[in-house]
């Protein structure tokens, strides 16, 4: 049973009772395991559902410290992933929605635009396809002329073209899913952080999720519905639960970022390189937080521990020739390794969809597992998404 020291870490206090043996009423409607940026999101709108309750599982002390909290903040425009893909269409939705949201809650947010630089004609002709897909779906995308470019960031480099991505913007991800915390549990919604699942049994028309704390100490709930949003421990989860037949492996991204201490170059846009097709990543970009102050990454490792956040020393130089070529005037000495954070990915192909091995987000209801919902590989553009990912998961519960 779980006890109220355990349950402590309930941010809501409710008079239900948990045990560990399986009852026709089971103690939640829904539980979510994992409170990252997407998991917030879709324990906020099972919340609203009436007649219904919702506990929202997290391992660590906070919301939102693992992938949610490691990246580069960016509000995407959705145009590289393909037209038929769950990531396009979610991305598409989640950015509207998102806008939306900062706008009416006053979240912060800066609609900063993006640039996606040439510097051959190998690569123009990259960004001529990736312009052309931004139209075919909707999304507005054009070229500016290189001296307008120069005009508008002197210090940005650029030897053959420039594509503007309008859509494009930052977000405080913090500020952003503090909010989604405060509206679940003002719906109702109950949290409990610093709980670990340890194992999952079916149990009569739900599930019996089985838990530990930082002291040991175990318990366990039951639910009618659950949701697996774990992010970089998803696919292990879903492996304990489906059959050997329907497993899965894990792969990791490991991202670098780095930092910059002077005050000169600043760009005020958003700039990345051409997509490189294969590519895992869309290339050590150039990004912007709410201060204005400007970073760098991400890049990619491939790691066999998610666990493991250490910032790598030897492909600073590597990063830097990268960002010299769009940046000249960066003073090298002023870059400095940042933070790390690890992506939860299905392959090791490309990011875009024009490239081999491409990979969607996975996000199903499990066949032969009532009321069971999969999220798999939800890495970029996973947080512009999270809103409308949530309303998937609700549709495919209640519709």
């Amino acid at each position: 049973m779980f006890s109220r020291s355990f349950l402590g870490s309930l941010t809501k206090q409710c008079c239900r009772t948990f045990s560990n043996t399986s009852a026709q009423a089971a103690d939640y409607t829904h539980v979510v395991v994992g409170a990252g940026a997407v998991g917030l999101a879709i324990a906020r709108k099972l919340a609203e559902k009436d007649g219904t309750s919702t506990l929202l599982i997290e391992r660590h002390g906070s919301a939102g410290t693992e992938t949610s909290s490691r990246n580069s903040e960016v509000i995407h425009a959705g145009i590289y992933y393909g037209a038929t893909s769950l990531k396009t269409e979610l991305c598409l939705q989640g950015k509207r929605m998102m806008y939306d949201l900062c706008e009416n809650q006053r979240i912060p947010y800066r609609n900063c635009k993006k640039w996606i630089l040439a510097q051959d004609s190998q690569q123009h002709e990259q960004l001529d396809k990736t312009h052309k897909f931004a139209k075919s779906i909707g999304v507005p995308t054009h070229f500016i002329s290189l001296a307008e470019a120069r005009h508008r960031e002197p210090d940005v480099y650029a030897a053959n073209a420039v594509l503007e991505s309008p859509t494009t913007g930052i977000i405080d991800s913090h500020s952003y899913m503090t909010y989604l915390e405060s509206d679940f549990q003002s719906k109702g919604g109950d949290l409990a952080f610093h709980t670990k699942v340890t194992a999952i049994d079916t149990a009569g028309h739900g599930y019996s999720i089985h838990t530990t704390s930082p002291s040991g100490e175990s318990a366990s709930v039951t639910t009618e519905t659950l949701i697996n949003s774990a992010g970089l421990a998803a696919v292990p989860l879903s492996n304990s639960i489906l059959p050997p037949e329907r497993h899965m492996k894990p792969y990791y991204a490991k991202g670098s970022y780095y930092s910059y201490s002077r005050g000169h170059p600043r760009p005020k846009t958003l700039i990345y390189p051409a997509p490189t097709t294969g590519a895992a990543g869309l290339g050590t970009h150039l990004t912007i937080d709410m201060t204005g102050a400007i970073r760098f990454g991400p890049d990619v490792e491939w790691v066999n521990d998610p666990n493991d956040l250490s910032v790598n020393e030897e492909r600073l130089s590597a990063a830097l020739d990268e960002i010299q070529s769009y940046l000249p005037g960066v003073d090298r000495e002023k870059v400095r390794l940042d933070y790390a954070g690890i992506r939860p990915k299905l392959g090791k192909g490309s990011a875009v969809a024009s490239g081999k091995g491409f990979s969607d987000f996975y996000i199903k209801r499990e066949e032969g597992f009532e009321g069971f919902i999969n999220l798999l590989g939800i890495e970029s553009p996973g947080l512009t998404s999270s809103l409308a990912i949530a309303d998937k998961v609700h549709d495919l519960l209640y519709r």
